[in-house]
């Protein structure tokens, strides 16, 4: 797993950006998949879940994962949800201690948060829709109406799809620009005609810092080469697989 200095520094909260090494899932989900939205076996899924959540040193049932949707949606966890019964959404906070706030990413962007002064904690699956959308920004918002405050807050960005690895149409950059002229700056030239690569991590990182997140850490692991460490959507459809591993990420507050 991956931790990030800044929130291993802070006292009370433990947190990682697991990646596919140490589960028990075979053949295409082989490692540490953590989804249940894959095709994958349920009780090895669950076993995986279990192994993460006994590596942060929580019981089995601790982790607290969504429905997601690639959505700004942003849900408290006051408890975890029955596998099933998981709300629709993108991001999870929380600030009952014990409860893992977590996301599942294949080559999208994993965010963990943490205010360890107010004692809350956060978890965002920022693909590029959900981070155009706002999703990290809900993500804050809902933090501070649980009494954290953004000057304190520290956010990690975990593996995802670099620059090098994603590809996008005119059509994709077109969409940012849009939004913002601006935008243009995440994007290079491709390596094909009408292609350029879009700079995922840059622009959650951008969207963290103008919303005045000022302690920032960054994971430069691309998912997309790096088939031993990583599950990867783009990888797998490149490949003609027929499906991926989910990686998890998770953060908890601990008494």
């Amino acid at each position: 797993m991956i931790i990030a200095p800044s929130l291993a520094a802070l006292p009370g909260i433990r947190h990682a950006f697991f990646t596919r090494e140490g589960g028990v899932s075979q053949g295409i989900y082989a490692g540490l998949n953590c989804g249940f939205g894959s095709g994958d076996d349920g009780e090895r899924v669950t076993q995986n879940r279990a192994r993460a959540m006994d590596w942060l040193g929580l019981p089995a049932g601790a982790l607290a994962t969504v429905h997601q949707v690639h959505s700004p949606t942003v849900v408290e966890a006051t408890e975890p949800w029955p596998r099933g019964g998981a709300p629709r959404a993108d991001a999870v906070v929380t600030s009952r201690p014990g409860i893992a706030a977590g996301v599942l990413t294949a080559d999208c962007t994993p965010v963990l948060f943490a205010d360890g002064e107010a004692g809350v904690v956060g978890a965002a699956h920022a693909g590029w829709r959900g981070a155009l959308d706002g999703v990290l920004e809900a993500t804050i918002d809902a933090m501070e109406a649980r009494g954290a405050a953004r000057d304190r807050i520290t956010a990690a960005i975990g593996p995802c799809i670099g620059q090098s690895s994603y590809e996008v149409g005119t059509e994709f950059r077109d969409r940012f620009v849009a939004a913002a002229p601006g935008f243009d700056r995440f994007f290079a030239p491709g390596l094909r005609p009408a292609k350029h690569q879009f700079d995922l991590p840059g622009f959650v990182a951008m969207r963290l810092e103008s919303a005045g997140i000022d302690r920032i850490d960054r994971c430069a692991a691309d998912t997309v080469p790096d088939p031993e460490r990583f599950f990867s959507y783009r990888r797998a459809t490149l490949r003609g697989e027929p499906d991926y591993g989910r990686a998890l990420s998770a953060i908890a507050l601990v008494e």
